[in-house]
């Protein structure tokens, strides 16, 4: 297969890719799929996992920066790839929550209300906006084409450390009004 194929056969799968994950999160915020009567335990430590898998990813892209710039190609990419399997496990672990557990909403007369919602919605449009770029600036890394990668990593990567952080951002600021 040409490389002209294979990148879009690669942008083909990204974009399906992205929009599966998109389309699952609409569906479990339009609650479609029917819930289990019986919740197991172990669902109501998901946003608390959830949160470490987000804070270990802000320091990993922090350290595959460090290391980039130190010129060391094969840490970078471990460590790129260890924080992509975590973002995997999370993507598979905030499915699996939001699809069992009723939404907490922050209270309306609470003061950082304004704060919250404004962190969680460019939280939520960020996130859907950078897994194609991720996925992408992967697939260039691997493949080793240094300046595609650079181009899309000058977008993917500010935005992935942003929605990482506000990731456990948006949880500190509402696990204290879950109700399980």
């Amino acid at each position: 297969m040409t490389t002209n194929n294979q990148d879009k056969l690669v942008f083909r799968i990204v974009l399906t890719i992205s929009l599966i994950v998109f389309i699952a999160v609409i569906i479990l915020n339009k609650k479609i799929l029917p819930r289990p009567e019986i919740i197991p335990l172990w669902v109501n430590f998901l946003p608390k996992l959830n949160a470490m898998i987000n804070a270990t990813c802000s320091v990993l892209l922090l350290l595959s920066l460090y290391f980039i710039k130190q010129k060391s190609i094969l840490v970078h990419k471990k460590i790129n790839i260890v924080a992509f399997c975590l973002s995997s496990i999370f993507l598979i672990s905030y499915i699996v929550f939001h699809w069992l557990v009723e939404e907490t909403h922050y209270p309306e007369n609470a003061p950082m209300r304004s704060f919250y919602y404004t962190i969680l919605i460019s939280h939520i449009i960020l996130a859907a906006v950078v897994l194609p770029l991720i996925l992408l600036s992967f697939y260039r890394g691997l493949q080793m084409q240094v300046e595609k990668h650079k181009k899309l990593v000058r977008y993917a990567f500010p935005v992935w450390l942003y929605v990482t952080i506000t990731g456990v951002l948006v949880y500190l600021m509402i696990s204290p009004y879950y109700t399980f």
